[in-house]
């Protein structure tokens, strides 16, 4: 599943001190030949903390000549899926460093910023699922796909709606899912560029959402029968989870301000009402930000435009599409977490624009460029490139 790397084996500690402290800003690396790759698998807790973790040395390329990819996930036995959302493939990256094409996703049908977008895995007794988020020809939904096969030779069963009914648009369809440490499944899902929809608990759109495996309303969501988990979003496309359980989101601003939030259930997150920290707006006579919950951090909108988001150890990896860049965030993790306290950097701003992050089971960070379709690709795009972590 998708989801912060819990803790480190004695091996992965030994990686992180040995790996490169020269914090590898704006490095890249040229080659675009697939050598075997580092394993993906989810490592077993030791209960030793990561702590903060910051990028070092040369990124390496580990696929290249992908079309518009969006999501990336690692699956049982090292493989690595990735989602393209204008074409509906799902390529997979071999152990061995090969990229072949399992299948397309059927039903989809892209437009704008709509397509394949999140993809999220579920083991069970009878099988992986592959979960999926699409634009289909009449909405936005989440189906489910048996993984089958092995390895090298993937298929794709037939398909099982979760949830459709979702409104679609030509941008602001959200779109990454995930599952959570609780067990329930969660999709950031945008307002499809109507802004009433944020503020309207009768719609799902504007809405982090949460979901039984099958697609049931969880008893203990925050509104009597509704899988509304937390609202006022306006286009959140990443969602991670630290160690002790604590969520946090990725959301795209309209004019102003993009947002890093730390979710709770129930709370109302302003938009359209209120864009960034609402006491900033309200200072400048553009709404009250006091029945809302702050972001923790915000950005300028041509600095971030955050896509996916990862939490490994005390930091959190954010994409950045319009910013071109990987941001770095340290202190928003754990009980004396103070949003005054945050660090905030950036690395990589020679790789356009960033989609997707993914922790990998041995210590390193990938993440996913998306230049293709929208950015101006160079040789080589789209890209999954490593990059190693060490100790801050």
């Amino acid at each position: 599943m998708r989801r912060a790397i819990t803790a480190a084996s004695a091996a992965l500690a030994m990686l992180l001190l040995a790996a490169c402290s020269d914090g590898g800003r704006n490095g890249g690396s040229t080659d675009s030949t697939p050598a075997p790759l580092p394993s993906t698998t989810a490592t077993p807790s030791t209960g030793t903390p990561l702590g903060a973790l910051q990028p070092a040395g040369t990124p390496t390329d580990l696929a290249t000549g992908l079309d518009v990819p969006w999501s990336v996930l690692p699956v049982e036995g090292g493989s690595t899926l990735i989602g393209e959302r204008d074409n509906a493939d799902v390529q997979e990256l071999t152990a061995a460093g090969t990229l072949q094409e399992v299948a397309p996703v059927a039903g989809v049908v892209p437009g704008g910023e709509g397509g394949l977008l999140g993809l999220e895995l579920l083991e069970s007794d009878g099988g992986p699922w592959l979960y999926a988020y699409y634009t289909s020809a009449d909405d936005n939904r989440i189906v489910r796909m048996h993984l089958d096969g092995a390895p090298g030779a993937f298929r794709l069963g037939e398909q099982e709606i979760i949830l459709d009914g979702l409104a679609k648009a030509g941008n602001h369809n959200g779109g990454r899912i995930a599952f959570g440490p609780d067990g329930m499944l969660y999709a950031t899902v945008g307002d499809a560029g109507d802004t009433s929809r944020s503020q309207d608990l009768g719609s799902l759109n504007g809405k982090i959402l949460r979901m039984t495996p099958t697609g049931e309303v969880p008893e203990d969501n925050p509104f009597d029968a509704s899988l509304v988990w937390s609202y006022g979003h306006r286009n959140p496309q990443g969602i991670t989870w630290a160690e002790d359980g604590t969520m946090f989101a990725a959301e795209f601003g309209q004019d102003t301000w993009d947002e890093l939030n730390r979710i709770v259930p129930g709370a109302n997150y302003g938009w359209p009402i209120v864009e960034g920290i609402g006491d900033a707006d309200a200072a400048s006579g553009t709404g009250s930000g006091s029945d809302f919950t702050d972001p923790i951090y915000q950005w300028s909108t041509d600095d971030a435009s955050p896509s996916g988001l990862v939490a490994i150890g005390d930091t959190l990896f954010m994409a950045g599409l319009g910013g071109e860049r990987l941001w770095v965030i340290q202190g928003a993790i754990g009980q004396d977490a103070a949003d005054d306290d945050l660090s905030v950097s950036s690395y990589f701003s020679d790789y356009g624009r960033i989609r997707d992050v993914l922790a990998a089971a041995d210590g390193s960070l990938w993440f996913l460029t998306n230049n293709t379709g929208r950015g101006s690709p160079r040789d080589g795009d789209d890209r999954l490139v490593r990059i190693a972590l060490a100790p801050v």
